[in-house]
């Protein structure tokens, strides 16, 4: 159960509350992901994430940020998606007041030092070249980028060179004033707390905060034609994702996705697996999952394999989507794979860190919040010809797109193989 309160400001708290841990995570959502960025601020989102770090008022540097919650044996981390970002801080539940202290200083009072800014800036050009060298990282920003072409979703999240060298103190406290409000924020408590203490602490730590959202993302707009996307580099492997654009997490059809997803490549008695690596060995990785815009969405196999059987993994896992768009999954299969959805969402939310984020991305995105239950019976409720049906929707030749990096130097061999 969860429960959902505002702050006077408007600003939302959410409330998870569980019994028989012995910690509670503190988690603030933000409406802040790359998406809302425009050509000239990109990676400015995520950028802003590594200098909320950098101290605010009471706790001043990196180094007293990071000691506060080292001293308790607390975890503490953020991270920036397409459509949002997030902070927190997990502790032992005695700690949870100095968990919203550090969060409420850096998000808050954060000031951005010119000199922090200057050196985080040769952090953040390491960490982008560290995803051009790993190509199961980047395999999958090339297959967004051909999906979705020059607009905001098909942009790294990352950003690009010239404008992390180039922003600047302003820049960060006009992004900050222009995102981090009110109307654009959660506060979510999930572990051992009650409602009457996280609704204090959230008073008392960010009832300060306010503004008004700037501006929204900006919806989808036409997409590229194209249908592949190769770099070709001497790499030991090839690295492959064969996909296509699937549907949003509003859709009706959401949960039939997973479902899907979970069929084709989501665990080790998938098809996918089973078929290509086992029976082949073909790969060592090799998985189907989704991706869940809030306008779009993306079902996608990646794989990992020699490159003299580059051509041969990709006929493999074509035939797997063929198969399945012309005859559909099996009722044993759907069963298997809503189990299989179930149990990872149980486990999952054992952990309060994954419950506060269950929670909290719902209230920030979505027009309603499923609790557990409604989750469950959400994904109960989908049908075979459902599945099946979004099958013969999705997987069709004129939908595949697939993005490459390795040895391979022939576009036509492999626009070939999506015919």
């Amino acid at each position: 159960m969860f429960t959902l309160n505002r702050l006077p400001s408007g600003l939302p708290v959410l409330i998870a509350p569980v019994q028989g841990t012995a910690a509670v995570t503190v988690l603030v959502f933000a409406g802040a992901g790359s998406r809302y960025e425009v050509n000239a601020e990109r990676g400015i989102s995520h950028f802003l994430e590594h200098m909320f770090f950098k101290g605010g008022k009471k706790y001043t540097s990196a180094a007293q940020v990071s000691m506060a919650i080292d001293a308790i044996g607390g975890d503490f981390n953020a991270f920036t998606g397409k459509e949002y970002a997030g902070y927190y801080v997990k502790v032992e539940a005695t700690h949870t007041e100095l968990a919203c202290d550090v969060l409420s200083d850096m998000l808050i009072h954060a000031t951005f030092p010119q000199e922090e800014i200057e050196k985080e800036r040769g952090v953040i050009i390491e960490e982008y070249r560290m995803y051009q060298d790993t190509p199961m990282y980047q395999t999958g920003w090339d297959f967004e980028q051909l999906l979705f072409g020059d607009q905001p979703l098909g942009w790294d999240t990352i950003g690009t060179e010239d404008v992390i060298r180039s922003v600047n103190q302003k820049d960060f406290m006009r992004h900050k004033n222009s995102f981090y409000t009110p109307d654009n924020l959660v506060v979510t408590f999930a572990g051992n707390i009650t409602e009457k203490d996280g609704m204090k602490l959230a008073e008392t730590y960010f009832g300060s905060v306010g503004g008004k959202k700037a501006r929204e993302w900006q919806p989808l707009g036409a997409c590229p034609t194209e249908r592949l996307f190769l770099r070709t580099k001497p790499t030991e492997q090839a690295h492959l994702v064969l996909g296509v654009q699937g549907v949003s997490s509003q859709d009706p059809d959401h949960f039939a996705q997973k479902i899907l997803a979970a069929v084709l490549g989501g665990s080790m008695s998938s098809r996918m697996f089973l078929n290509i690596r086992e029976a082949k060995g073909m790969c060592y990785y090799i998985s189907t999952s989704t991706d869940n815009y809030m306008d779009v969405g993306i079902l996608s196999t990646r794989a990992g394999v020699d490159t003299s059987r580059l051509h041969e993994a990709i006929s493999l896992i074509r035939h797997e989507y063929d198969v399945c768009a012309k005859d559909g999954i099996t009722k044993d299969e759907l069963k298997r794979a809503k189990d299989f959805l179930k149990g990872k969402v149980t486990l999952s939310l054992e952990d309060s860190e994954e419950r506060a984020h269950f929670y909290g991305k719902q209230q920030l995105l979505y027009p309603k919040v499923r609790d557990i239950p409604d989750y469950m019976k959400a994904i109960d409720d989908v049908t075979l010809d459902q599945v099946n049906a979004l099958a013969r929707k999705l997987l069709i030749t004129s939908n595949l797109r697939l993005a490459v990096i390795g040895k391979e130097e022939k576009k036509e061999a492999l626009l070939h193989l999506l015919d």
